[in-house]
């Protein structure tokens, strides 16, 4: 009990506290000058689920935390078998390719977005020679697309090093087994190679969407700012913008339990469901 006390002290001070505030809070209209505040029981969330803008950002939140963990995982493994199947050179590689993982996601997000500027972003210009006038300020799907490959540009890293050391951890005598038996490589990977790697990827399917949910609020907050035409906000850039701009803390309040919910829920579900399909 006293080697988990420290743990137990951070998760009761940093997590319960905090939730157990924000519930309370949700039950209140507070004015924006937090002078007075006004119980309202479940008048927030009420309020919360007949505005057709915070359901528009449900499905916004599902498509851009879809996209983010496919892409991200997609081409962190695809990196991971290349690395994995080098000889010379392979420490190099490795390393350019964790690099990422340690720029902050505001940087991440400033620097797609210079690349992208419609003046002087060099992406941009090359898109206008061929003949692309891209302007994500204006269209929906560029600034969705935008924000998910500067989201997913970020997490590739850490993915990579998970699937890297998944690939290490395999006996190379069962592979070299099946290649000596006449199974090619793509064989060996969806037969053998994957379902090896099922726990990890089960471990990166979790903490990627719960990344997506949370931790690209500072992507999004440089590129677009949840823009255009709220296009690109989700849940919890929509709990910041109510709270914070909005100053509507009721609001932002019961949107933060919303998301807990929604969050653990999810989670739930995929270690109910989709674990089954794990090998350890």
């Amino acid at each position: 009990m006293l080697l988990l006390l420290p743990q137990v002290l951070v998760t009761v001070v940093f997590f319960f506290y905090p939730a157990g505030q924000a519930i309370w809070q949700s039950l209140f209209i507070s004015d924006p000058f937090g002078l007075k505040s006004q119980f309202v029981g479940l008048g927030n969330f009420e309020y919360l689920l007949a505005d057709r803008f915070y359901r528009a950002s449900f499905a916004t939140t599902a498509i851009f935390s879809g996209l983010t963990t496919v892409v991200s995982m997609g081409v962190a493994l695809y990196l991971a078998v290349l690395a994995d199947r080098l000889i010379k050179g392979s420490g190099v590689y490795r390393t350019l390719l964790i690099w990422p993982y340690a720029v902050a996601p505001a940087v991440a997000g400033v620097l797609w977005l210079f690349m992208f500027n419609g003046r002087v972003g060099i992406v941009t210009w090359y898109l206008g020679l061929m003949g692309y006038d891209w302007n994500h300020v204006l269209n929906d799907g560029e600034a969705m697309g935008l924000v998910v490959v500067a989201s997913s540009w970020g997490r590739i890293s850490y993915n990579f090093l998970f699937f890297l050391a998944g690939l290490q951890a395999i006996p190379k005598s069962v592979i070299e087994a099946a290649a000596i038996d006449g199974a090619q490589f793509w064989t060996r990977f969806r037969t053998i190679i994957f379902p090896l790697l099922s726990p990890v990827t089960f471990f990166l399917l979790v903490v990627n969407i719960v990344y997506a949910f949370f931790e690209t609020f500072g992507v999004i907050h440089t590129i677009t700012s949840g823009g255009p035409q709220q296009a690109t906000t989700i849940l919890v850039y929509k709990v910041f913008s109510d709270g914070f701009v909005g100053q509507d803390l009721g609001s932002s309040a019961a949107q933060s339990v919303i998301l807990l919910v929604i969050v653990g829920a999810l989670t739930i579900v995929q270690f109910k469901f989709i674990e089954r399909r794990v090998h350890y």
